[in-house]
């Protein structure tokens, strides 16, 4: 091997420290500059952000009715109009809650649609060609009762009510005796008066003809009746307690905005606030008489 050649050699291999040390300065100046810019984004986290549009303090001050009412029309306006952020806690409960109380409606009102027709399909064509739709208590008695049963044995003749026990004008004619009469298995005359008002109570309750069902041979379609008359039913009741819970969200959001424009500005529900390091926090509480 040369002289030069080794020499070269020797240059290369102390170039390298001075290299990596060159990458070390330049990492270390680029963290020193960034600094400042970090410093500056954290102190702009610190400081809280107002959600109240311009004009809305004195506004406030003006009017301190303004901000309950606010909120009672449309939760979380009012903690919004004070520049509160959990104003848009109760505006997204709200929202939330509404398209909720649409949606199961909205189902409640399509299982309807799909068991009334399936009643009609099944249950009531033998018996007429004319879809009518009943109350929804007549809807109940066809899930339980496979049969209506006629309303009058003798239509040609002298009123006779249903006898049959196991269908719903049956159960209601021996509801009616046991009402009315002395001894519901004795019919007495049909001119005495406790017959009279036996019978009248059936004549209010019976089905008639022209809601008469029967599913006899379509036991099947029976049970996928009733389920779906009772997802209607329980889709319903959800409804209406999404709708109390609505309700109540108005009445808690108005409540806040009445507390907190009595016991200050900042309100009465304590606030999480960033501390003067990057990993604290403070827990503050504001109340001014």
């Amino acid at each position: 091997m040369t002289t030069s050649a080794r020499r070269s050699r020797s240059t290369s291999r102390s170039e390298r420290p001075s290299s990596l040390r060159g990458l070390l300065l330049a990492a270390t100046c680029a963290v020193l500059a960034a600094r400042p810019a970090a410093g500056q984004a954290y102190q702009r986290l610190r400081t809280p952000v107002s959600l109240a549009p311009p004009g809305a303090a004195a506004l406030l001050r003006d009017r301190p009715w303004l901000g309950p009412v606010a909120s009672l029309v449309v939760p979380g306006t009012g903690q919004l109009l004070a520049g509160q952020p959990r104003g848009v806690l109760y505006l997204a409960a709200e929202i939330w809650l509404v398209a909720r109380a649409v949606a199961l409606r909205r189902e409640s009102r399509g299982e309807r649609r799909y068991f009334t027709d399936l009643a009609f399909a099944v249950a009531r064509r033998r018996f007429g060609s004319t879809s009518m739709d009943g109350d929804w208590s007549y809807f109940e008695e066809m899930s339980k009762y496979v049969e209506s049963g006629s309303y009058d044995r003798n239509p040609s003749g002298e009123f006779q009510p249903e006898m049959d026990t196991t269908t719903f004008n049956g159960h209601i004619w021996r509801l009616a005796r046991q009402t009315y009469l002395e001894d519901p298995d004795v019919v007495p005359a049909p001119g005495s008066s406790s017959y009279r008002a036996a019978l009248t109570f059936y004549q209010g309750r019976a089905v008639t003809d022209a809601y008469r069902w029967s599913w006899r041979d379509a036991r099947l379609e029976q049970d996928v009746y009733r389920a779906s008359i009772r997802a209607s039913d329980e889709a319903y009741r959800a409804s209406t307690n999404v709708l109390g819970a609505v309700l109540l969200n108005h009445l808690v959001s108005a409540v806040d905005a009445i507390v907190t424009m009595r016991l200050g500005r900042n309100g009465v529900l304590p606030q999480v606030v960033p501390g003067p390091g990057p990993d604290s926090f403070h827990l503050t509480w504001h109340v001014a008489f």
